[in-house]
């Protein structure tokens, strides 16, 4: 007789992503983390007010590099913390406080829109995965009616069960990369503040 073991993991599976909620504003947000769409700057810099012409970083070849560079996770962070030192206090005294205010803004922008493209493509993952945990208790429902038959043909029943149970442990490989893909928003806004903080430390002495 063919056991229907996935019919109890679909239901531990969805079970499994209610779970993960965290209690906040959305009930769709699937991470225990709190959903925070979007990060102010007065989150992560405690310094001066940046003047408006921090904005125009992008402009500044030297800087859009260095904000690309620094901003990509698989530059350690210890040297990206380096780079920006060597960067800071290389500049000249008249362009210090400019240049440092645009590097700011610029791995401010930069970060905290991919921050947010991550946020959103986990909503669009976690809405995946109810509509793949609802195909699963149909089907897991279907196959119980299908073998409850005594006319039931057994090799259909092996067949769907045989592909019930492919699907569940796709729908269970999923849940758990989930759990690290709800990570990601942290570890960028984490890197952000040690960034920034390293641009606000004050340069040694000359």
């Amino acid at each position: 007789m063919v056991r229907v073991i996935p019919v109890a993991l679909a239901f531990v599976f969805c079970s499994a992503l209610q779970a993960l909620a965290a209690q906040g504003d959305d009930p769709d947000w699937p991470c225990i983390q709190r959903k925070v769409p979007e990060l102010s700057i007065g989150q992560i810099w405690t310094g001066p007010d940046l003047p408006p012409e921090a904005s125009d970083w992008s402009k500044d070849e030297i800087i859009s590099g260095l904000v690309d560079n620094l901003a990509a996770r698989r530059l350690p962070l210890a040297q990206a913390q380096e780079r920006i030192r060597t960067y800071r206090d290389g500049l000249p005294e008249a362009q210090k406080n400019l240049h440092v205010a645009m590097l700011v803004q610029g791995l401010f922008d930069k970060m905290n829109g991919e921050r947010s493209h991550v946020i959103s493509g986990i909503a669009r993952y976690a809405h995946s995965q109810r509509d793949m945990a609802a195909l699963l208790r149909r089907e897991a429902s279907d196959v119980d009616a299908l073998r409850s038959k005594p006319e039931a043909n057994a090799n259909e029943v092996a067949i769907r069960t045989e592909r019930l149970t492919f699907q569940t442990r796709i729908f269970q490989e999923r849940v758990q990369s989930l759990s690290f893909v709800c990570e990601v928003p942290t570890l960028i806004e984490q890197r952000l503040y040690a960034l920034v903080k390293t641009l606000a430390e004050a340069p040694p002495a000359k």
